[in-house]
């Protein structure tokens, strides 16, 4: 069944203004960067640049906050990660007692980390076996394995 050309333009028109009122919504503007306070002493400037590349703008204080990240809904998922992300490991507070700080090596040695989806817009955080092994190698020197 094919809905008339008058039917598809309201429709268009509902979606549209629904878009812009979800942009009222407050959540996903909170694009802070608090300060660093201590960062681990990398094993070496490979790990750091691998891990500064794949890892820090959802477990850092330094997170590189996109342009879509200012745009509901997408802006509440980019919050929520980075949010999570800093809860379970920040790189920025290691003088804070980063419990999870020894489980990073694993979660990326199963392919938990980084997210499937922060590769699709990140291309620069996807990474080939050498790297993944050399992050590895990297995180169990500098932060130790459970």
């Amino acid at each position: 069944m094919k809905l008339p050309q008058s039917r598809w333009r309201r429709w268009l028109l509902y979606l549209f203004v629904v878009f812009l009122l979800i942009q009222a919504v407050p959540y996903g503007r909170d694009h802070s960067n608090p300060p660093v306070t201590k960062e681990p002493n990398w094993v070496g400037p490979r790990t750091e640049a691998i891990v500064k590349r794949a890892c820090y703008d959802c477990h850092s204080n330094e997170t590189k906050w996109p342009w879509y990240s200012h745009i509901a809904p997408i802006s509440w998922l980019v919050q929520r990660d980075v949010m999570e992300g800093r809860a379970h490991l920040n790189f920025s507070e290691m003088d804070k007692g980063q419990r999870n700080a020894k489980d990073a090596a694993h979660e990326v040695e199963e392919g938990e980390m980084p997210l499937w989806h922060y590769g699709l817009m990140h291309p620069g955080a996807r990474l080939d076996d050498t790297e993944k092994k050399e992050l590895i190698r990297g995180f169990k020197a500098t932060l130790g394995t459970r």
